[in-house]
């Protein structure tokens, strides 16, 4: 067997020549190292360790799919108990929606509000122009979604009927404000009238007088109360009305009941309509009990009978 070398820097060759032993050793080496490799491969497989590195990764693979599964199932429960929780929640809200319109329907009717002003059977009027490029999220989910768009709807039906309530609530207040300054009724809670407003024969002199007012007779201390909101400006004698309560009312009106057995409300203080006032009696220039009710529109006396008529609206 020979070799042949060539070198980069001089052109020259050089040959050598291997004798038998030399070519043994050489084919001995290159052929003995894979061998070696195999067969040291193959005892540390024949005593088991790498088997048993598999098997411990296959047991850690296990436990991880295993743990992986118990998880999903603690968040497919949790889900479950959230959608319970949701749906139930939606019921409450769904009844309290049911209750707030019949509450509304309620209200309206006794305030006699025109129909279709408050309507609290269907939703009121919503609109207005997209926006464009606004971005839309939606729930893969179908379950998810249509619970979520079941809250909406029911939020939304909750924040209008807030809103239509409100109004309402405000309109009953100014209306009850109205009410509550408006002129109507009788002075008395138990009564009947005993003299018109006008001409009449004197209960004393037995001649043709004018009656500035109306007399409503009664038990003596029964309640006298007030026909309207105002301010007390005087409660106490005043000559020929014996004990007298004087309210102010808005607008220009001024109410006087007398013969009083007793001025309830003191000077200066504010009443409602129907507070009692005073109790009846028979006190001044009187011939049994009874209340002497008058009405002044900017500062003349007015017939009140027009006035007892009213009904509140």
């Amino acid at each position: 067997m020979k070799l042949i070398l060539i070198s980069k820097r001089s052109d020259k060759v050089r040959t050598f020549s291997l004798n038998s032993w030399v070519r043994v050793l050489l084919s001995v080496a290159l052929l003995g190292i894979p061998v070696a490799a195999g067969v040291l491969l193959g005892v540390k497989l024949s005593d088991g360790r790498w088997q048993l590195l598999f098997e411990d990764h296959i047991v850690d693979m296990q436990n991880e799919l295993t743990v992986s599964r118990q998880e999903l199932q603690d968040d497919r429960q949790q889900i479950s108990q959230t959608l319970s929780l949701m749906t139930a929640k939606l019921a409450q809200m769904q009844s309290s929606v049911v209750r707030l319109d019949a509450l509304g329907e309620q209200l309206t009717e006794i305030s006699g509000i025109e129909g279709g002003e408050f309507d609290f059977s269907s939703m009121p009027g919503l609109g207005g122009p997209e926006h464009l490029g606004q971005q839309v999220f939606q729930n893969n989910d179908s379950k998810h979604a249509d619970l979520n768009l079941l809250i909406s709807g029911i939020a939304s039906t909750l924040n209008q009927r807030e809103i239509q309530l409100k109004l309402l609530r405000s309109s009953l207040a100014d209306k009850n404000l109205i009410n509550q300054r408006r002129l109507a009724g009788r002075p008395i809670a138990k009564g009947w009238l005993s003299s018109p407003y006008g001409m009449r024969t004197d209960p004393f002199s037995g001649q043709r007088r004018w009656h500035a007012g109306v007399d409503f007779a009664g038990r003596l201390g029964s309640d006298v109360i007030a026909v309207a909101s105002g301010i007390i400006t005087w409660s106490g004698e005043k000559s020929g009305y014996g004990k007298m309560v004087e309210v102010n009312h808005s607008d220009g009106y001024v109410t006087r009941y007398a013969h009083n057995q007793e001025n309830v409300a003191k000077l200066g203080t504010v009443v409602n309509k129907g507070d009692v006032i005073a109790k009846m009696g028979t006190s001044g220039r009187s011939t049994g009990p009874h209340v002497h009710f008058e009405v002044f529109k900017n500062g003349r006396v007015v017939d009140p009978a027009s006035y007892i008529r009213r009904t509140s609206r």
